[in-house]
């Protein structure tokens, strides 16, 4: 009987080992940065931008908990701890009294512009000063080939973003 498991080429086992190992290493660099910097997580930066860049600085918590991929519980304890320090508030949606809403405060979008010059070194530093232009355009390529079979149904920003295109931000 035969074996029907496709199992990996050395070339496919290699690059599945480097993906792994950078998935595992990134978010700690990225965690490392914004804690010692302004006593953040990435995912509460995360979660501090989606807000920031939703209409009216306001989401619902099952759309904030979608578009950061949380799960409603892990979203709500981050809030919590980010409601203690007045970078968020939450309030009963108005159109829906059992749901409810989110948005960021003053105080929240300036911690995000002081988190966000520490941010971007690090993202440069780790990430993209490691690469050639070629090599960015092949990374934006191949996690878009990922992401359209992990997240095919567009949750997260990152699935849409364009190449090249719309305005330059400040805060990545």
């Amino acid at each position: 009987m035969t074996d029907p498991t496709p199992w990996l080429s050395p070339e496919e086992s290699a690059a599945w080992v480097r993906l792994v190992a950078v998935a595992e290493l990134l978010p700690t660099a990225l965690d490392a940065q914004l804690g010692a910097d302004v006593g953040l997580t990435h995912f509460e930066y995360v979660a501090l931008m989606s807000l920031a860049g939703a209409p009216e600085r306001t989401m619902r918590m099952t759309a904030l908990a979608s578009l950061t991929n949380a799960t409603l519980p892990r979203l709500s304890h981050v809030m919590r701890r980010l409601e203690a320090r007045e970078l968020v508030r939450r309030f009963p949606c108005p159109e829906d009294r059992r749901a409810t809403n989110a948005t960021i405060t003053e105080a929240g979008l300036a911690l995000l512009e002081q988190a966000a010059p520490g941010h971007v070194r690090t993202v440069r530093a780790n990430v993209l000063d490691a690469l050639t232009p070629t090599q960015l355009e092949q990374l934006y390529e191949i996690a878009g080939a990922v992401l359209g079979r992990l997240d095919p149904e567009e949750r997260l920003n990152a699935t849409s973003c364009q190449f090249s295109e719309g305005p330059r931000t400040r805060i990545a």
